[in-house]
């Protein structure tokens, strides 16, 4: 292998890991900002807890997503390492204008597109069937997050069902969720690498199916939903203000962790044909990458953002907090079992959205709404043509194809 392809290697992954810091720094915050505005929990604590959860949730959930960015978003060519560096150079440079222009700027979009541009730029075909599936679920968040969160924030606000039930029940939901959440520390029966403790648990002990479903598993997941249950109802008897924060902090622990899976794939994703089939190294060197980036950049620069954030928080109210953050971590574990790459913005500004309708108002305009859809629209477009751009524009500089 030439100077030049060991020179190109060491930018790629320069730049992957650029990106993940600026992920870790932003993508992965929200989740523990309520808990910080409530004062559950204090910044600097919140800003190491991020860190490791994210970092760990990438390592252990990261992997679909990963290969979706790096080979399922165009046909007929492979992401080289000048082609990673581009994508990621295009992605990071949108992102980096939404921290400074104050726009939120979807990383997913600016990374699937700028993946897209690239690929195209490569001579690559249209994965149309992939597009069609992230389409699908992108146009699904709005109303899905919207809807949970309504739903969720109607229960917490509802005067005959007592605090002491509302948040225990959705502790019980959370609870029941992880009990089939596919994690790669865990061996799976299929011979996939990643199987559910429900699931893992439940091959323990042959037991037959009953229409089709392991009765096991559903008992696995009745029991950890009935221990998170029980956990929190006990914690809001003694103190409704202390079970409350409390479920915070689990809750954004969760979030973050699931933030940290669905997350890295979009700096790593660029890189899994050069890490993989040409280095010849495992899935998990890459995920450790991008886990490395997303502990430092949530280290280094998550304090001052959980600061802003937690004030923004603190102004929607504990309730409208805890409506908004179940459907990013539900939304978010759907997408990692799909492996589709999403945005965090999109998912907690729709529950936001969602929470704020069950108490008569969003709180949010209808103009900001509209502006915020646009961007976002135009982010996906102009990432494209950027990528496809920026690539050319290297290849004919460099002279290589």
């Amino acid at each position: 292998m030439s100077v030049t392809f060991w020179a190109l290697v060491g930018l790629a992954t320069v730049v992957a890991l650029a990106t993940a810091w600026t992920l870790g720094a932003n993508s992965n915050s929200p989740p523990f900002a309520p808990a910080i505005g409530a004062n559950a929990i204090s910044t600097m604590r919140a800003a190491f807890l991020i860190g490791l959860l994210a970092a760990m949730g990438a390592l252990a959930q990261g992997g679909a997503i990963s290969e979706t960015v790096g080979a399922g978003l165009i046909n007929d060519a492979t992401i080289t390492s000048l082609a990673a560096t581009a994508g990621l150079l295009t992605a990071t440079a949108f992102m980096a204008f939404g921290i400074y222009s104050g726009y939120p700027v979807p990383a997913a979009f600016a990374t699937t597109g700028a993946m897209v541009g690239v690929g195209l730029s490569l001579g690559g075909t249209p994965a149309f069937d992939t597009y069609r599936e992230i389409a699908v679920f992108w146009l699904l968040v709005p109303p899905v997050s919207g809807g949970l969160a309504y739903v969720t924030a109607t229960i917490l606000r509802r005067d005959d069902i007592p605090e002491t039930v509302g948040v225990p029940l959705l502790a019980g939901v959370v609870g029941g969720v992880l009990a089939n959440v596919r994690l790669s520390v865990i061996p799976a029966g299929d011979g996939s690498g990643q199987g559910s403790l429900a699931a893992y648990l439940a091959g323990l002990v042959e037991t037959p199916a009953v229409a089709g479903v392991d009765v096991l598993v559903v008992v696995v997941t009745l029991a950890l939903a009935a221990v998170s249950f029980q956990f929190i109802r006990r914690r809001t008897q003694q103190s409704v203000d202390r079970g409350i924060k409390t479920f915070l902090v689990v809750l954004g622990s969760v979030v973050a962790f699931s933030s940290g899976g669905s997350q890295v794939g979009l700096a790593t994703g660029p890189l899994e044909n050069l890490y993989r089939a040409e280095l010849g190294l495992p899935a998990l060197a890459l995920l450790g990458l991008g886990a490395v980036g997303i502990l430092g950049g949530a280290w280094m620069g998550a304090p001052r953002l959980l600061q802003a954030t937690s004030r923004e928080y603190a102004q929607l109210g504990i309730r409208r907090s805890i409506a908004a953050l179940v459907p990013g971590f539900l939304i978010a574990q759907a997408a990692i079992a799909l492996g589709i790459p999403i945005s965090f913005n999109n998912i907690i500004i729709s529950g936001v959205i969602g929470g704020g309708l069950a108490g008569g108002s969003a709180g949010v305009s209808r103009r900001k709404i509209g502006v915020t859809l646009a961007f976002w629209i135009v982010t996906l477009v102009c990432s494209i043509v950027l990528g496809y751009g920026v690539y050319w524009a290297f290849s004919s500089v460099l002279g290589i194809a």
